[in-house]
């Protein structure tokens, strides 16, 4: 059991925890200006900035899929704890089994049920990998999805969107997020604090910056164009190097098995699907007249 006492130097870790909050929504902002939406892509990955992230951690995000059986297939342990040690993140700094209980639920120190709904919502979008569906209702039938490499979900009443879409719980999480918002005062007030020093002295700061950038400049559909060569493609946003990493990074605080069943590799979303997508004022079709070219 973690002591509940904070000690001198927990308090020094916490004032470099905040004060490396404070610069990263200093440079969420300093990022949102500077980049340019036209700038070239990257000749390994095909994204560009702010797309593709910090540089020194693209490399680690999923990379797109070159067989078939493969699409939708989740990380495994062994591949996520590799990332994870990359990004900074270690497996005895996530939540321990009844913290992540509390944490998901509402439960703990001041827990918030509507808080947990949010953060459980967003971590089944997240991980709608090969063996983690979701259902929802189409045309009146529950119905199971799997479309995470697509970077895409259709949520419980049938409408297929991006996860980073302002009505999914993965967008709505981002106040609760925000430094000093829920999820930092929870873990502080639930024995967690180490594993908060981790998330900010992990990559998940910067990538943050990049992430919140990208999303500004996305319009509705909240897509992301990716371009190798001659050939272009599109794939939800939750699929691009930092949100994607950010995504792992939160998760695997609070699990890391839930992080290990993320999605490996990208997928670009058929062209009739994106494009609709793209076309709609909300970022949301109905997932019955697209389900056929997602199969």
């Amino acid at each position: 059991m973690r002591s509940t006492r904070k000690s001198e130097r927990w308090r020094r870790r916490e004032g470099r925890l905040y004060r490396r909050a404070a610069t990263a929504v200093a440079l969420m902002g300093l990022v949102a200006l500077w980049v340019n939406p036209a700038a070239s892509a990257d000749e390994s990955t095909g994204f560009s900035l702010p797309f593709s992230g910090a540089p020194a951690y693209e490399h680690l995000a999923p990379t797109q899929v070159t067989d078939p059986s493969r699409l939708h297939a989740p990380l495994g342990r062994e591949w996520a704890e590799d990332i994870a040690r990359q990004i900074g993140l270690k497996p005895e700094e996530a939540l321990s089994e009844q913290q992540a209980r509390d944490f998901t639920t509402g439960g703990g120190v001041g827990g918030s049920k509507e808080a947990a709904e949010i953060i459980q919502g967003s971590i089944d979008i997240l991980i709608n990998t090969t063996g983690h569906p979701l259902y929802s209702d189409v045309n009146g039938v529950s119905t199971p999805t799997v479309l995470g490499s697509y970077g895409l979900y259709v949520t419980p009443d049938g409408m297929l969107q991006s996860p980073a879409n302002a009505s999914a719980p993965t967008r709505q999480v981002n106040t609760l997020i925000a430094p000093g918002g829920y999820v930092d005062t929870w873990l502080r007030n639930n024995d967690a604090t180490d594993t908060l020093v981790a998330l900010y002295r992990s990559a998940y700061p910067i990538e943050a910056t990049f992430g919140f950038a990208a999303q500004q400049i996305s319009g509705a559909a909240q897509l992301v164009t990716n371009t190798k060569g001659d050939v272009v493609s599109t794939v939800g946003m939750s699929m691009a190097p930092p949100l994607w990493i950010v995504n792992f990074a939160l998760i695997y605080a609070v699990s890391p098995s839930l992080a290990a069943a993320m999605p490996a590799y990208w997928a670009p979303i058929p062209p009739e699907v994106a494009e609709a997508i793209e076309a709609s004022p909300t970022g949301q079709v109905p997932y019955a007249d697209y389900a056929s070219y997602l199969q």
